[in-house]
């Protein structure tokens, strides 16, 4: 509906949790003997995301956001990094929550809309060599939304319920920003009792970001996190992982 602008995606605050997973390039050739064929980038609590993590995080998000890999710049990867990191500490609190999983299907409905922002995605081979090309298999790629999808639901499981919007609240976003956007925009006039529940989700989604910034913050400060190596545009020497 016009005059309510959609809200972010959880992916917008953490920002766009990204999953890890071993990309193929790094395990498709036998390593020579001395040869460093991963790279340690990060370690969170003792578990460790590699360089291969890092590269494959990029590639989905840059699949999925259409931008072309060669456009991320040392900001954005170091950003892809953190929301990594983000994705470890969020993953050890899902291991006592309760909530409804993503099943396969319903990543890979998510999968096929991603594939719309591609007109050479049409047909299965284009689809195939496009994934090829950011080295990512659709089965990967179906296991990363899987996760992503989790990861939302399990951060909406642990802060919705402390969020409470009153009819106040939204009648004071109705009256200061709705309307004005709607007069902007020359649409007709809408009653506040036709769009209440669409303000109440949206301030709702609005202070489950908020919260969600606070709560990723404190997991941190109560986290042993280290980055053993430079994280700009290139790694150092960083260690030998098998």
């Amino acid at each position: 509906m016009k005059g309510i602008c959609k809200p972010k995606r959880f992916a917008a605050v953490a920002l766009f949790l990204l999953l890890s997973g071993l990309s193929l390039s790094a395990l498709s050739l036998p390593a020579a003997a001395g040869e460093v064929i991963d790279r340690i980038v990060a370690t969170v609590n003792g578990r460790i995301i590699l360089q291969s993590d890092w590269n494959d995080a990029l590639s989905y998000e840059a699949l999925l956001s259409a931008k072309p890999l060669d456009q991320f710049t040392d900001d954005d990867r170091r950003a892809v990094l953190d929301r990594l990191i983000d994705q470890e500490l969020l993953g050890e609190q899902m291991k006592s929550a309760l909530f409804l999983h993503a099943s396969e299907s319903e990543a890979a409905a998510r999968v096929l809309e991603a594939r719309k922002l591609y007109p050479e995605a049409e047909t299965p081979e284009g689809w195939e060599a496009l994934l090829a090309h950011y080295g990512l298999s659709e089965k990967a790629l179906v296991a990363h939304v899987q996760e992503e999808i989790d990861l939302m639901r399990l951060v909406d499981a642990h802060l919705r319920p402390a969020v409470q919007i009153d009819s106040k609240t939204i009648e004071a976003y109705y009256r200061e920003k709705f309307v004005p956007q709607l007069k902007q925009s020359g649409a007709a006039e809408v009653a506040l009792a036709d769009v209440s529940g669409k303000i109440r989700e949206l301030l709702t989604q609005e202070k489950v970001n908020e919260l969600m910034v606070s709560w990723l913050q404190s997991l941190r400060s109560e986290s042993k996190v280290s980055l053993p190596i430079a994280t700009g545009g290139s790694v150092g020497e960083g260690v030998q992982t098998r």
